[in-house]
């Protein structure tokens, strides 16, 4: 019965009694690619920071903003992967007496294992400050997008006697509730004013909401608004329905704008998980490539000093 140490032909195997698996070359690498990749992260965010305008209708757009990332991460994984891969192949130690072709399949192996941990390194250890670094960015996109949409109902506004109109609906209500004679302007506001604005904000947001306003909650408020403004009860019908019909293009335009949004972020994270898998392909061939550097320059000193 033949020994289960011998081959069928009688000759002993031969078992290396080191791994064929370097993990200094890997960490190595891994490091220097992931460092690569925050320092090009960093620099990447500044350029893009720079394509966002804080004022409405000038830089770029959400989906530009994140396809130009998305393209900025695929650059980012050639560079760092194909770097750290690299390395990884010049620095780890030469195999003897094992195959060309399971040379390269190791050094492949190699640099694979060190983008892996590359990445690693930059989810659990880097992942809060290139979240901070990208988001911000994304961010400033998607509220510009979203702001422009609802554009000068931005912020809340506030009574003469303290109270708060919701900042959703507060340029809407100044709008209804604006005076058809310049001069009441100057003139001290009734004591209704605050009730009267507060019931058309809820008013305004149940339409809004709702798609239209019912006939009586479209009847009062046209009763407010001339009861306020002095206007004829005619204008003041006709003010509340512009005044709707405002305040469902913007809502139309906000959706539009966070579908936008939505598109550009499944958009983005499509493109991250390909540039991954480049960064994976790019890291194994640059691994394999500087294996075979190491090796060819070892057997060419050899040579000359033979």
């Amino acid at each position: 019965m033949a020994s289960a140490f011998t081959t069928t032909d009688g000759a002993a195997s031969v078992e290396s009694s080191s791994s064929a698996v370097n993990w200094g070359p890997i960490i190595a690498g891994a490091f220097a690619a992931s460092t690569l990749t925050f320092i090009l992260m960093l620099l990447g965010s500044g350029l893009g920071l720079t394509m966002v305008s804080p004022w409405s209708n000038e830089g770029t757009s959400v989906t530009t903003f994140a396809v130009s990332t998305a393209i900025w991460l695929i650059i980012v994984q050639w560079f760092s992967s194909g770097f750290g891969g690299y390395l990884t192949g010049r620095l780890r130690a030469k195999w003897v007496g094992v195959h060309t072709d399971e040379t390269y399949f190791r050094d492949t192996a190699h640099g694979f294992m060190a983008w892996a941990l590359a990445t690693l390194i930059m989810v659990f250890v880097l992942g809060s400050a290139l979240s901070a670094a990208i988001g911000t960015g994304v961010q400033s996109a998607s509220t510009i997008a979203s702001g422009a949409a609802i554009g000068a109902s931005a912020g809340a506004s506030a009574n003469a006697d303290g109270t708060s109109v919701s900042g959703a609906t507060s340029y809407f209500v100044d709008t209804l509730f604006r005076p058809s004679d310049p001069a009441r302007l100057a003139a001290p506001g009734a004591e209704g004013d605050a009730a009267a604005a507060a019931q058309a904000s809820r008013i305004l947001i149940a339409g809004v909401t709702a798609g239209d306003l019912s006939a009586d909650d479209k009847t009062y408020l046209g009763q407010l608004v001339a009861a306020r403004t002095g206007l004829s009860e005619a204008d003041a019908n006709a003010r509340v329905d512009a005044v709707i019909a405002q305040a469902n293009e913007a809502k139309v335009k906000a959706q539009e704008a966070a579908d936008t949004a939505r598109k550009a972020a499944a958009t983005f994270a499509l493109v991250g998980a390909l540039s991954l898998i480049i960064g994976a392909f790019i890291a194994s061939a640059a691994a394999a490539l500087g294996g075979k550097q190491r090796d060819d320059e070892e057997t060419v000193y050899l040579t000359q000093r033979s």
